[in-house]
């Protein structure tokens, strides 16, 4: 399946293994994590100079997956003051020397903590805000988000019994207002990130199972989530974001009838009175900020599958789409449709982000849609990783490479 030369001219590629962590780029090195299988199962925490694709350290540690979809960790590296911490997704927390690869401190599941460990494994990412370490972890008990002093991994705060999910949490607001917004299994939440304390709770039930995969998405004093099952939620931040009021919400009779936007793996974009985004099957669609409305639809963006996935990026006026096929696409997103300005393959999907999943998840399929799985139009594999876009170039990963390209003259 590795015939498709990828069209964008590679400035380095390095070999790791399987993952979904997107990488992080920072200080001149690229951060990442992956899986190898053989001759131990080992998590692990890669560290490659920017420039050059050298490998500068590695960090392991064992680790068995009791999860769905055995690919490798799911979060992405967060580097904050010369530290970098990962999350593997069996729950093993490390904060490591940036620059060397050294533990300062650690925490591993079931001797230093216990989690609720959702169906897909662990995958939020961590993120600091001021001296603080705070990821939607499910620690038990009553430790839906948990707080740790980002330099010791003394714990200093946590909150909610809500059932983990895969969203990562956002902070926003200026210095003094700053509030924590994070998408629980059963409700969106805002708290204070300082000391925990729950400002507002919306109940955003699920009638399947828990799938909140996409970030809030704030802009201004908006509030927009989207999920595969449950469609889309839009809500206003009162009071200095102290509390919240609903302003609509939108879902279709099923995953294909769908109304709004009912994203997956991609977190939709708000742009000038608009939202733009990827729907359960793959098609990019353009919504009226205000009700939800569908103002267009384009099926040219990626191959239609079940969890068709895109990453969207903005560029000044322009929109970087990446698409699970590996192609990078550079378009204008308007009220009026979209226009491709450039497309090329940067990266071959691989297998191994499917693998182990079609035969329950088509039988499903087939039973949800009531038609044949023929959803699963990507034979070849996906690339469901989120690029990093950092000084010109974009760096990228599959199962197999972390590749690194100059984007300059696009």
């Amino acid at each position: 399946h590795n015939h498709l030369r990828p069209q964008i001219e590679h400035r380095w590629r390095a070999e790791i293994s399987n993952g979904y962590s997107s990488p992080t780029v920072a200080e001149g090195r690229v951060y990442i994590m992956d899986r190898v299988l053989e001759p131990d199962k080992l998590e692990r925490v890669l560290c490659f100079d920017a420039d050059t694709g050298k490998a500068l350290w590695v960090h392991e540690y064992p680790s068995k997956y009791s999860v769905a979809y055995p690919d490798g960790p799911r979060a992405a590296v967060t580097i904050n003051d010369g530290r970098a911490y990962s999350l593997g997704t069996m729950g093993h927390l490390r904060c490591l020397d940036a620059e060397t690869g050294n533990v300062i401190w650690e925490k591993n599941p079931g001797t230093d903590y216990t989690i609720q460990k959702p169906s897909y494994g662990v995958a939020t990412s961590p993120i600091v805000e001021g001296d603080l370490l705070i990821i939607q972890i499910g620690e038990n008990p009553d430790g839906c988000i948990v707080a740790w002093d980002k330099a010791t991994g003394e714990e200093r705060w946590r909150a909610l019994e809500d059932s983990v999910s895969y969203s990562s949490p956002v902070v926003v607001g200026p210095a003094g207002q700053r509030i924590l917004i994070c998408w629980t299994g059963n409700n969106i939440v805002g708290l204070d990130p300082s000391t925990g304390e729950v400002f507002w709770k919306v109940e955003t039930p699920s009638s399947r199972g828990i799938i909140n995969i996409a970030d809030p998405v704030v802009d201004g004093d908006r509030l927009y989530l989207s999920s595969f099952y449950d469609g889309s939620f839009m809500f206003r931040l009162v009071h200095d974001s102290k509390s919240v009021e609903s302003v609509w919400r939108r879902a279709g009779r099923n995953e294909r009838r769908t109304e709004a936007l009912h994203s997956i793996n991609s977190t939709p974009t708000i742009w000038k009175d608009s939202i733009y985004g990827v729907d359960s099957h793959g098609e990019f669609r353009g919504l009226d900020i205000t009700n939800g409305d569908r103002r267009w639809e384009d099926l040219t963006i990626v191959p239609r599958s079940r969890w068709a996935t895109v990453h969207i990026v903005r560029n000044g006026d322009r929109h970087w789409l990446f698409n699970e096929q590996g192609e990078l696409i550079i378009a204008e997103l308007t009220p009026q449709g979209l226009n491709q300005i450039s497309r090329a393959r940067l990266i071959n999907p691989t297998e191994g982000q499917y693998a182990g999943t079609f035969s329950a998840v088509q039988k499903a399929s087939e039973k949800e849609a009531q038609g044949p799985a023929a959803m699963f139009t990507n034979e070849t594999g996906v690339v469901w990783s989120h690029p990093a876009y950092a000084n010109k170039h974009v760096f990228i990963r599959n199962d197999n490479w972390l590749i690194c390209a100059d984007l300059s003259q696009r």
